[in-house]
């Protein structure tokens, strides 16, 4: 009789090619865990359940020969299995429900068709997806996985299993699909909690004991999974190469003899298909699309006591011992992860990077299948309801499991929209505090550019002053040194024109002493020329006595009258030229008191002028500080408040 348990959760990621299936309390458990935060994938995980397939197995020819009694009965409508107990000759029947129920008259297309072929669909969709046999030893889980041996011609057999039809079906699907992919497997084996590559070369596996040899190592993802590192990866192209590489691993397998099976398999095998499929998306982007496909036929779940196997017995009492300390050394290596995280010791640091990296890397999407195989012997009945009572058992804790996983995600679900209304809203409020800041920003920034203009105005005004203040002084030292000069002009002009003043009255008056002089000569000239002609003309005197009395009293009366207009105009010449001598001298003395005036005036001026603009300048300094000082005063407000800015920012929603 068999089962099979399924588990799906699906999505376009890429995986390790060495990684292994969980456990399905650790797969339903990491089912939900992760991307909980991606409320658009949540939907389609919330309805992904771990389903339980029970297959039951037709009596053998040893079992007919001896007319053992059927002491199961399965009902593939009502999926119900119906397990017969005569005790104290009362019949007891006990009924057990599962997903899907398939009888001893099913066969492998059936089962295949029916419960695997769906999800190899699923795998070339992108979907990591397990499907493991779980039952007894005998109870067909290895035929059920593997099937019968291939024909001899190549041939495809009719007893097929599900290992072999899962990898027709993604060649066929693939080639119908003319996709470009690419594919590669490994195959492990699980004995006595020992990790076996089936595929490494055969001079690694004859010396598998040696101590030499690298170890393969079972890892952690960082979500809840696990992946074997170390593992031997084969790309294969085609079909046959995949039953090659299964025959050769298969071989490889251990198996021993028991009461239950003359060639037992006493191990776990994994056998992963990892695909990787190239794709276009109407944009035209490159899509690389990715589904791993894990096929795990596991050992006999029976009490190892039954199954007779001696060997089996003795390493299985070794196993329980390097169980308890296995589970010892997993307790100190929490502790020990533990104080990593606290102190940074304890684990070499390259590779405890190392596995943290390999766990981030990794992500998990799986869909379980088990099938478990059970006997419909007699004999094996006890055993039989153990296995029916423990599956179903498994069932409802799955199913109850779920439930409460439902029901702690919807809880999650309104605290997670809650927080993301929250978040909205904190959110908003930042957003209107950032607003807030870039306003007060801006403004700050306008406020600086402000006082930047007016440093710069400053500073162009005080260089322009400064230039003003030079050319001022320039002009009125020039000014002063050109007046200075002009005065000087002015009073040489001066004493040149008095002096020429004087020397033109000096020669006047000379003229004047020369024309009185020539006057007074002339009129001795003319008493000589009176004596002579009166000494000449006696003898006209007579004649003439009378006529020059008259005459002499007129030229008397003439000359005098010549004589007093030359005294008063040679009086008038010199008064006037004294009056011009001392309106010169008052001149020149109005000159020089307003030139003294002008330089003592201009002296002023530019006393005070220097002055003020040594004031204008000590107020620029002033202005100057109080400018800095504000500025400085601005950036630790700023600052502060860019503090504050961050502390919010950070703060916890």
């Amino acid at each position: 009789m068999e089962t099979s348990q399924l588990q799906r959760r699906g999505g376009l990621v890429s995986l390790s090619p060495s990684q292994t299936p969980r456990s399905s309390d650790k797969s339903a458990r990491d089912l939900r865990s992760g991307d909980s935060n991606l409320s658009n994938k949540h939907d389609k995980d919330k309805g992904v359940n771990v389903q339980v397939l029970l297959r039951c197995r037709p009596l053998s020819e040893d079992e007919l020969r001896v007319n053992t009694p059927v002491v199961i009965s399965c009902h593939e409508n009502r999926r119900e299995v119906c397990a017969v107990q005569n005790i104290a000759n009362k019949q007891i029947d006990r009924t057990f429900m599962f997903d899907k129920v398939f009888g001893p008259t099913s066969q492998q297309k059936d089962l295949y068709d029916q419960a695997v072929s769906p999800i190899v669909n699923e795998v070339l969709e992108g979907y990591n997806c397990t499907i493991f046999a779980y039952g007894q030893t005998g109870t067909g889980k290895t035929y059920t996985m593997e099937g019968g041996a291939r024909k001899k011609n190549g041939e495809f057999p009719n007893d097929a299993g599900v290992i072999p039809r899962a990898v027709r079906q993604i060649f066929d699907i693939l080639e119908a699909q003319n996709a470009e992919y690419s594919m590669k497997v490994t195959f492990l084996e699980l004995y006595n909690e020992e990790i076996t590559d089936l595929l490494a070369p055969e001079e690694c596996t004859k010396f598998i004991d040696d101590k030499t040899k690298k170890p393969i190592a079972l890892m952690e993802d960082g979500k809840g999974g696990v992946f074997v590192r170390g593992l031997e990866e084969e790309i294969v192209c085609t079909a046959n190469e995949i039953y090659k590489i299964l025959e050769k691993g298969s071989a490889k397998r251990r198996t021993a003899e028991t009461l239950l099976n003359k060639q037992s398999s006493r191990s776990h095998s994994i056998f992963s298909i990892t695909i990787h499929i190239k794709e276009c998306t109407p944009e035209g982007e490159e899509m690389i699309k990715c589904g791993k496909l894990n096929l795990v036929d596991l050992a006999g779940s029976e009490n190892i006591s039954r199954s007779g196997a001696r060997e089996v017995n003795q390493k299985m009492m070794k196993s329980a011992v390097i169980k308890d300390l296995y589970s010892e050394i997993d307790r100190l290596k929490q502790e020990v992860y533990a104080a990593r995280e606290k102190n940074g010791i304890y684990i070499p640091r390259d590779r405890y990077l190392n596995e943290e990296a390999e766990k981030k890397a990794m992500a998990e999407k799986i869909e379980r299948m088990e099938l478990l195989s059970d006997s419909k012997d007699k004999k094996k009945l006890e055993e039989t309801e153990h296995t029916l009572f423990d599956l179903e058992e498994r069932h409802r804790q799955a199913n109850a499991t779920i439930k409460e996983k439902e029901y702690l995600i919807s809880n999650l679900l309104k605290s997670e929209k809650a927080l993301v209304e929250r978040a909205f809203e904190l959110r908003a409020e930042l957003e209107n505090a950032a607003s807030d800041v870039s306003s007060l920003f801006a403004k700050i920034e306008r406020k600086d550019k402000i006082e930047d203009g007016n440093r710069i105005i400053i500073q162009k005004f005080q260089s322009q002053l400064t230039q003003q203040l030079e050319a001022l002084h320039k002009t009125v030292a020039a000014s002063t040194t050109q007046q200075e000069q002009q005065l000087k002009d002015m009073e040489e002009d001066m004493q040149s024109f008095v002096s020429t003043k004087a020397e033109a009255t000096e020669e006047l008056r000379g003229r004047l002493a020369k024309l009185k002089t020539m006057y007074g000569s002339g009129i001795k000239a003319l008493d000589d020329i009176t004596g002579e002609l009166d000494g000449n003309s006696h003898s006209t005197f007579g004649h003439l006595n009378s006529e020059v009395a008259k005459h002499s009293t007129a030229l008397e009366d003439l000359f005098k009258g010549i004589a007093l207009e030359a005294d008063a105009l040679l009086n008038d010449l010199q008064s006037s030229l004294y009056n011009q001598e001392e309106k010169l001298t008052a001149y020149a003395q109005q000159q020089r008191e307003a030139h003294s005036r002008a330089v003592e005036t201009t002296r002023s001026i530019s006393k005070i002028t220097v002055n003020f603009f040594k004031t204008l300048d000590g107020h620029a300094s002033k202005l100057t500080e109080i400018v800095e000082e504000a500025q400085t005063v601005n950036d630790q407000k700023l600052s502060e408040l860019e503090k504050k800015f961050e502390v919010v920012a950070v703060s916890p929603l």
